[in-house]
């Protein structure tokens, strides 16, 4: 009986049909209660990046400074992520996850009334540090509430939230900016956040089992402080994620900074593997990756989180840098995506159990595939509808992968495990989302570059073709009123830029093509995974 979905009102062994026992909560209340904290956690995590220059403006610092409200939030969050199992164990994982909404709800409400930019940073700090353990606690709050044949239509609603809310956050962002102010993009966390704090108070509650490991585990003294390993895992992922997101502004390995904060990630990572390993009682758990479901999850997890948010910054930025669409209109291109997913959960949970996990991840990864390079293959004439088709066609690819992978990443682990293991696939989900927007960001710019250099070999009076063109613009200039001299330099110009933008469009083909095959990458893990249990014995949590 899933007890975790039951209020009791009085000593555990009264019988359960005397009245005293209050009636079970429906566990899709449950779901929709932690979900709605997740998602605003995530919608974070991308919201403010198009209100950097107002930020920038209305604190009177610069833009590159200002870039620091971004990278603080996700070190913070990259810190807490690995821990949030250990730190739900010490705490209760429901106490855990209030404390979590409660410091999120509070820093969002600071962050908007932040009067200087050292402020702002550091309540996002504190920010990153509230959020990061709302995720994977709700992943693991899931697991244990919904039993084993049911758990796949959980994690599409828990799929929904980490979908949607990176694509809706960039157009709200810059709507909200545009028409209040950019503190707004903080304030609205906070009347959600508070709805999820009453809702997660009645209707959340630990499991008896999870709650009797916690107790055992504080009287056996096995909850005493593992100092070295939060230690090595809290600077070692901190210190990635600086060079994730500073990494291009900074050249790479170009930049002492970048150089020495990566050595710094190395180091600590490894020394906190080896440690952790060894460790009785660690903070992470690296043992569970001797299940290969559970390993190829994680890497899944990556894969997917690579191409989604790589692809969900690529796509708005080449909209309004060559297209010449606004925030809005750039965001409301993701939107179908988003919606296709939604759409898509009802039937995967039911093709699940019939056709297993693998055959949909297999085909999930090669539509997600197939929709990079329907983007790869468009040009500066499309228009709206091309780039929303191509993004509801890896809806649809979204829709087969998600739900699948998170099912059967718990497919063979035992139960008392389920905490640990949600801590790190949602790690693994952050760290192929930074490393896909990190990705993204350098080879555009190297490839446009490269395409530029091609290009403009061709600008010279040796080139027919560009004589023919730059005489023909020359004359139009001409007759619309310029003297012969300025239009001939305006036309230079003009062939010029259209030389810039088209070397940064084949740039933008380039990420889209190597997304292309990252997806269909995913296809080798897909197969390599055990036959997947699509039903089982309902949770004991």
């Amino acid at each position: 009986m899933p007890v975790s979905t039951q209020v009791l009102s009085g000593p555990l062994n009264v019988p359960a049909t005397q009245s005293m026992v209050k009636p079970a909560i429906n566990p899709w209340l449950i779901g929709v209660t932690v979900t709605l904290a997740t998602f605003m956690e995530m919608l974070d995590t991308s919201i403010a990046n198009v209100s950097l220059p107002h930020i920038a403006g209305g604190l009177a610092v610069s833009y590159d400074e200002s870039t620091w409200v971004l990278s603080s939030y996700l070190v913070a969050n990259a810190v807490v992520l690995p821990l949030s199992a250990w730190l739900s164990r010490v705490f209760g994982r429901k106490n855990y996850y209030m404390v979590c909404v409660a410091l999120f709800v509070c820093s969002s409400f600071l962050c908007g009334i932040a009067p200087s930019l050292g402020l702002l940073i550091f309540f996002r700090i504190l920010q990153g540090v509230g959020g990061g353990g709302l995720a994977p606690v709700e992943q693991a709050i899931l697991v244990d509430t919904f039993p084993a044949a049911k758990r796949a239509a959980a994690f599409a609603l828990y799929s929904m939230a980490i979908v949607t809310a990176p694509a809706v956050g960039p157009p709200l962002g810059g709507w909200i900016t545009d028409h209040f102010s950019w503190r707004w993009v903080f304030f609205i966390n906070v009347p959600i956040g508070l709805l999820s704090l009453v809702l997660t108070n009645r209707l959340v509650s630990d499991p008896p089992k999870f709650a009797e490991e916690v107790k055992a585990a504080r009287s056996g003294g096995k909850l005493r402080i593992d100092y070295i390993g939060i230690a090595l895992v809290a600077i070692g992922f901190g210190a990635l994620e600086i060079v994730l997101d500073k990494g291009q502004r900074e050249d790479w390995l170009e930049s002492n900074f970048i150089l020495t904060f990566l050595l710094v990630a190395v180091t600590a990572l490894v020394a906190a593997a080896i440690y952790e390993w060894r460790h009785d009682d660690p903070v992470v758990e690296i043992k569970l990756f001797k299940e290969r479901n559970f390993s190829l999850a994680s890497a899944l997890y990556f894969g997917f989180a690579f191409v989604l948010f790589g692809s969900t910054v690529l796509i708005p930025q080449v909209l309004q840098s060559l297209y010449g669409y606004t925030a809005t209109d750039a965001g409301l291109v993701l939107g179908p995506g988003a919606f296709v997913i939604v759409m898509m959960a009802p039937v995967v949970v039911r093709l699940i159990p019939k056709t297993g996990a693998k055959k949909l991840i297999i085909f999930g990864s090669v539509v997600v595939g197939l929709a990079m390079w329907r983007f790869a293959s468009l040009d500066l004439a499309s228009d709206y509808r091309s780039y929303a088709l191509a993004r509801a066609l890896q809806g649809v690819g979204l829709g087969f992968f998600i739900v699948p992978v998170s099912s059967l990443a718990y497919s063979y682990l035992p139960m008392n495990k389920n905490n640990k293991a949600s801590s790190i696939t949602n790690l693994f989900r952050n760290l192929g989302g930074s490393f896909g927007v990190a990705f993204v960001t350098t080879m555009l710019e190297r490839r446009a570059q490269f395409h530029h250099s091609v290009l403009v070999q061709h600008l010279t009076p040796e080139n027919p073709l560009f004589t023919q063109r730059l005489e023909t613009t020359t004359q139009y200039l001409i007759s619309a009123g310029s003297s012969a001299s300025d239009a001939a330099q305006k036309a230079y110009g003009m062939l010029s830029g259209a030389a810039d933008q088209q070397a940064a469009f084949l740039g933008t083909l380039d990420c889209f093509r190597v997304l292309g095959w990252v997806a269909l990458g995913t296809l080798l893990l897909a197969l390599a995974s055990k036959p997947y249990r699509s039903a089982g014995p309902t949770t004991e949590h």
